[in-house]
């Protein structure tokens, strides 16, 4: 058998009828909506109301400019409450349709639990590695002159890393939930109509990216507000305002340690999965992508909901957050150098740049609609040309909008043209979203050449294959690398002519005009994480549509939806990259600054002359090659184990190949996977070796009451009790269900 396995030599595949069991399923809820799920509705209606007052109050006391962002966030939390009211009610399709997509769902909840109930763990013992940092450290002069101590800055910079990692997780949890719900009423929408699937797939990830960027503006705007309040920033003897975004970098990391993580740990999942499925069964079996009875079908359907929407979602907040601080820093820092007399414009500009992303982004999500006489959408309609269509509309209102809130924003009487400065590097920015967002697609869309020469290279074999895949992705990254360069000379050449200088007469624009272009960038960001999350809904609602055995027309809309769907991700993953390579140069700057104030020393430039510094650049270079080697080297790792299993199962147990299983990972013991069949009420196998806790006899996973129960850590009130098919008491088995 070891070496049928190696070989992956399994003998034919008999295609044979399906039978869907049925799957007792228990939904996995963090523990905050646990909480408001058990509080009475009348008294959740005060507490939001006394919640909204008080943010309500502190933004007024704060500024006019706080208010309008809130309620803009407010707004768009109501329009994406709207959205997934309106997803949620498209009917679900069929029994086996549904069986499938709680499978699904069961998965990737489990996964979260496991991921994130880690990542939270670190995320405490960090928070007191950094307060006992900030505890001994030497005071800035900024804290010094402000009257902050150690103690003080110390607990605000935990509470805002803790804030950061909150939110930054809640963002992720957003993202899994509505795609796991979505991909079910796509796969039912697509049985009617091409447009209609589409649309669905549109509005569920446009939930999720109006909450995920409102969640990152709210937050950083109600920790603004809430220090401004608490420490009566601006009165005699107290901080100043171009201070105050200093004390929200502790935000920023704490999204920025939750999203490392958590693209890490879902992008190894879903790339395992993915490998896995595909070589033992499309590969080595010779049977259709997503068939149901390849044991790694529903891992690989689960990794693009934890990977691709969970994963992204944390990314791109991350992003955004980062953004804002660092400009909110920059622009604090500018208009203290050059005496600016309400230095608050400068540094709220970034919030109401990204309140007004949530508005066109809507707009653009509201712009696509279905229509009454919509048929395949393959033939009728290219649905790549349609959300472009989206996206043109909500480039269109960015630029509107960017220039007024430069005009309402950066208007200052020392330097009266310096707003249309800023404004053209809002369109600089903006401008390199879009060629960002059309290179990738020239580089990953069917339609176009790269991939069909890539496609053409297949024909004569795996290595002339691998060799064109690597050769096209080294060079797809020369075109995104000039269109960098040339955004950051010009954001910083039109910063710089502004008219904005200190007191010596030196211009200080020049880093502040590429965070405005960063801005630009990043002010549709709500719009393409929507096409980002219509990718794995799509991918899923295919997935579906195989496994539950729709007609050849049903599977032809969503493959195409699919395939649209892999560029819209790629897109995603272009555009984070290219905003993250205009904000690396602002932290960078950040950074110097932070090094001049602690060493009370001008640093200004880098000398790579210096060996200490030329070192250092060549280790923080290799630090990129090594790790791209340790998650390649994980995901390989962990798709041999998957490829193992899955032909272990094929061996051992020829009748598998007429029956249908649905998998689903247990969300307590976290790596076991259970199966059922039309024969027997559960089977299990474990998917890695090392769970001591899974007890296989001749494929039958029991959970007993003995100690095998309690190693396991179960309890009566999590564990069902189990009877065999024919209603005879054989033993009192427990099937963990978490």
């Amino acid at each position: 058998m070891d070496d049928a396995m190696e070989s992956g030599n399994l003998g034919p595949y008999q295609d044979r009828p399906r039978i869907f069991p049925n799957m007792r399923t228990k939904p996995y809820t963090p523990l905050i909506f646990r909480v408001i799920k058990r509080i009475n509705v009348r008294i959740l209606f005060v507490l939001l109301l006394l919640g909204l007052g008080a943010i309500f109050y502190i933004g007024a006391s704060t500024s006019p400019i706080i208010v309008f962002v809130f309620s803009v966030c407010i707004i768009s939390f109501v329009l994406s409450m709207y959205l997934t009211k309106w997803v949620l009610a498209k009917d679900e399709g069929p029994p086996e349709m549904v069986q499938i997509s709680d499978a699904i769902r069961d998965g990737a909840e489990g996964f979260f639990r496991t991921q994130y109930g880690t990542i939270s763990k670190m995320a405490v013992l960090l928070a007191v590695i950094i307060l006992s940092i900030y505890m001994f450290r030497s005071t800035t002069p900024q804290q010094e002159s402000s009257g902050l101590g150690r103690s003080m800055s110390a607990y605000v910079t935990v509470v805002s890393f803790l804030l950061g990692a909150l939110c930054s997780g809640i963002a992720g949890y957003v993202g899994m939930w509505v795609s796991v719900r979505a991909n079910v009423r796509v796969s039912s929408a697509a049985r009617r109509s091409a447009r209609e699937a589409l649309q669905i797939a549109v509005r569920a990830g446009g939930f999720s990216a109006m909450v995920v960027v409102g969640l990152a503006v709210i937050g950083v705007a109600v920790l603004y507000s809430t220090l401004y309040v608490w420490l009566e920033v601006d009165s005699p003897g107290s901080m100043k305002v171009t201070d105050l975004p200093l004390l929200l970098v502790g935000y920023g990391f704490g999204a920025s340690f939750v999203a490392l993580f958590a693209q890490l740990g879902g992008g190894i999942y879903t790339k395992a999965a993915d490998v896995g499925a595909d070589l033992v069964g499309k590969v080595e079996q010779g049977i259709p992508e997503d068939d149901p009875r390849n044991p790694a079908v529903i891992a690989d359907l689960v990794g693009d909901n934890v990977g691709d929407c969970a994963a992204r979602g944390a990314d791109l907040f991350e992003s955004i957050a980062a953004e804002i601080i660092s400009a909110m820093i920059l622009g604090g820092t500018m208009a203290q150098r050059c005496k600016i007399e309400d230095p608050s414009g400068f540094i709220l500009f970034p919030l109401v740049v990204h309140s007004f992303d949530l508005v066109v982004s809507s707009v653009g999500i509201l712009s696509i609609r279905s229509k009454r006489d919509a048929g395949a959408i393959g033939v009728v309609e290219d649905p790549m040309l349609i959300l472009q269509k989206g996206y043109s509309v909500t480039i269109v209102l960015a630029v509107i909008t960017f220039g007024l809130s430069t005009r309402w924003m950066l208007y200052t009487e020392q330097a009266p043209l310096a707003w249309l400065n800023f404004a053209l590097c809002g369109l600089v920015g903006i401008l390199t979203a879009y060629v960002f967002v059309w290179i990738t697609k020239y580089y990953t869309d069917y339609k176009h050449e790269p991939v069909r020469t890539l496609a053409l290279s297949s024909s004569t074999g795996h290595g002339t294959n691998i060799i064109a895949g690597i050769s096209l992705g080294l060079e797809s990254t020369a075109l995104p690398v000039l269109v960098i360069s040339v955004s950051v000379i010009s954001a910083f050449w039109l910063g710089h002519t502004s008219g904005l200088v200190d007191e010596a007469g030196n211009s200080t624009g020049g880093l502040f005009g590429t965070a405005v272009a960063t801005m630009g960038m990043l002010s549709t960001a709500a719009y393409v994480l929507t096409m980002d999350m219509f990718g794995p809904i799509a991918d899923n609602a295919g997935g579906i549509v195989e496994m539950s055995q729709q007609p050849e027309s049903v599977r032809e809309i969503t493959d195409v939806l699919d395939a649209v769907g892999n560029t819209t991700k790629a897109t995603t993953k272009g555009f984070a990259i290219g905003s993250a390579a205009l904000a690396s140069f602002l932290l960078f700057s950040a950074y110097m600054d932070e090094v001049a104030a602690f060493s009370h020393a001008a640093f200004k430039q880098v000398d790579i002359a210096i060996p200490e510094v030329f070192v250092g650049g060549l280790l923080g270079s290799m630090l990129i090659f090594l790790f791209s080697a340790w998650a390649c080297s994980a995901v390989g790792r962990t798709a041999q184990e998957v490829v193992n299993e899955v032909r272990r199962q094929f061996i051992e147990r020829p009748g598998l190949q007429g029956k249908t299983r649905l998998w689903s990972v247990c969300v307590y013991c976290r790596i076991c996977i259970f199966e059922g069949d039309d024969k027997t009420w559960s089977f299990g196998y474990c998917i890695a070796y090392s769970c001591r806790f899974c007890v296989s006899d001749g494929g039958i996973l029991y959970w007993t009451s003995s100690s095998r129960r309690k190693s396991c850590g179960c309890h009566a009130d999590v564990c069902y009790s189990f009877w065999n098919s024919n209603g005879t008491f054989l033993e009192h088995c427990w099937w963990c269900l978490g």
